[in-house]
């Protein structure tokens, strides 16, 4: 299944992006135990899959859409440049038509990473940051 080939070519690329900046970020991903230090700012990873499309006749095409959301955590009170700053990284580590490719796989990312509305509550500022992926598998 290409679902978690898709997963694993998008976590790898924000993995090995998150802990080369400086200063480096964590990453909490989904279904994985972490605990993020007091204060710390960090990023937690979702991959939000369409349903699978198959456009041949044949049926041996595999078409994988959905969202790759990345939510940056900060501190609360610290304002949303911060954040923001982050999220304009992001977008460039995801460009429109990006494509990364592991194996058969080959994921395109189809749109701008995007900021939404922030989260708050009484201890943490959380922005999420998602965009649009293809893989086409035959």
């Amino acid at each position: 299944m290409s679902t978690k080939a898709v997963r694993s070519i998008l976590e790898a690329r924000l993995a090995s992006w998150a802990a080369a900046r400086s200063p480096a970020l964590r990453v909490a991903y989904e279904n994985t135990p972490f605990t993020p230090a007091a204060g710390e700012t960090y990023l937690r990873a979702f991959l939000l899959p369409a349903d699978t499309l198959s456009a041949d006749l044949a049926g041996a095409h595999r078409g994988y859409r959905g969202v790759f959301q990345v939510s940056i955590v900060r501190p609360i009170n610290g304002g949303p440049g911060p954040s923001l700053d982050i999220a304009a990284e992001l977008n460039q580590q995801f460009p429109v038509n990006g494509r990364y490719t592991s194996g058969a796989v080959t994921v395109q990312v189809l749109t701008p990473a995007s900021a939404a509305p922030a989260l708050a509550d009484e201890s943490s500022y959380t922005v999420p940051v998602s965009f649009q992926y293809r893989a086409d598998v035959i």
